[in-house]
């Protein structure tokens, strides 16, 4: 009784961090239908009503977005182009406005994280499995890269795992530590940064069972525990983070499905509820968002239930900070659906509200300062 009361009140105060009533909302894209960039829709917080969406920037398939912790930048890679990184100034439209391009240091950039402390930016390269870093300067501008760390070995998979795939990559809480899931060596590779220029030096690792193949990687707000959403077993990781020297400890795995469910699939984007009470992660072939609960104690995960996502192919999703709304992406169904998030169970409730969008990829609300 004690853990719900403490994870109300919680909920209670994030209630207080949007601004208003209205929410911005950037969503990324695959441009190779009739996408032409990046989109802007805007959600009402106290309805969960989301208006259609409009063009923000045109540029070649934004499939992963990040936006600053000042909420007057934006940075996006693009997947399978020519320009591989893209810096942004938020306009009092809404609209973009590009700041600069530059390479990712590899191939087939899939995702960017931005460090807590504003300072510095990463990006994963699912195609030459590689990391790379960089420098933030005073315009918002990335600079660099600072590094670029090419991943070695493979793993169990004899298509998927020939070669490493460096999925994603995330910064700890204090921005001393980062985290690269490699699907392609089973391995989350933990790097120490330079407070300084954002280098990456090679820390320690955490070895996943083979055929794991680790997808997206979330620090919880206390900095004690950190998950790993598995793509080709469709599970969860938890882990135990030293805060000290940023090593993982394996905890538990958790299924991010009913016991009934079909074996076809995988998994994608994993989300931690701003209360820190809960864990949401979404499964593609199954379409649906499965919810669990956290027991802070002991960093376990409880599955509580899988909600359909109201499309197909929920490559991404996102968590309002307020924490009381939850839009998934379909890619395949070109869609984008709210859901009302229960304050005491995680548990979503599909609001009926579902715009259009063509091929859907990432989600990220504006948060100022």
């Amino acid at each position: 009784m004690i853990s719900k009361c403490v994870t109300l009140i919680l909920f209670a105060a994030l209630s207080t961090i949007t601004h208003g009533k209205e929410l911005s909302v950037y969503i990324g894209t695959y441009t190779r239908g009739e996408s032409e960039g990046i989109y802007r829709a805007t959600l009402d917080t106290k309805t969960g009503k989301l208006s259609e969406a409009v063009l923000a920037a045109e540029c070649n398939n934004p499939s992963f977005l990040e936006i600053n912790q000042k909420g007057d930048r934006i940075y996006a890679v693009g997947e399978g182009g020519p320009v591989e990184l893209r810096s942004f100034s938020i306009e009092a439209s809404g609209d973009l406005n590009s700041l600069n391009e530059l390479s990712s240091g590899g191939s087939g950039p899939c995702h960017i994280s931005i460090s807590p402390n504003g300072k510095f930016a990463a990006v994963a390269n699912y195609g030459g499995g590689s990391v790379s870093s960089y420098s933030i300067d005073s315009n918002g501008q990335l600079v660099g890269p600072a590094s670029t760390i090419q991943h070695e070995g493979s793993s169990v998979h004899p298509k998927r795992q020939t070669k490493p795939h460096a999925h994603s990559i995330n910064f700890s809480i204090d921005s001393r530590f980062a985290y690269a899931a490699d699907l392609g060596t089973d391995k989350i590779y933990v790097y120490a940064v330079d407070e300084e220029t954002g280098e990456l030096t090679v820390s320690s690792q955490a070895d996943l069972p083979g055929g794991s193949g680790p997808r997206h990687f979330a620090v919880h707000p206390s900095g004690k525990w950190a998950f790993l959403i598995n793509e080709m077993t469709r599970d969860v990781t938890s882990f135990r983070v030293d805060t000290h020297s940023g090593e993982l400890s394996l905890i538990a795995k958790a299924s991010t499905l009913p016991p009934d469910a079909d074996s076809e699939g995988s998994t994608a984007e994993i989300v931690i509820h701003p209360s820190g009470g809960f864990v949401y992660g979404s499964n593609r072939g199954h379409d649906s968002i499965v919810v669990f609960s956290l027991d802070k104690n002991t960093g376990k995960l409880t599955r509580v239930e899988n909600e359909p996502i109201q499309g197909e192919i929920p490559r991404n999703f996102a968590v309002t900070p307020d924490g009381k709304w939850l839009l998934a992406a379909g890619q395949r169904s070109h869609s984008i659906a709210v859901f009302s998030i229960d304050p005491e169970t995680g548990e979503l409730d599909y609001t009926g509200n579902r715009i259009t969008v063509d091929s859907p990829v990432c989600i990220r609300f504006l948060k100022r300062g």
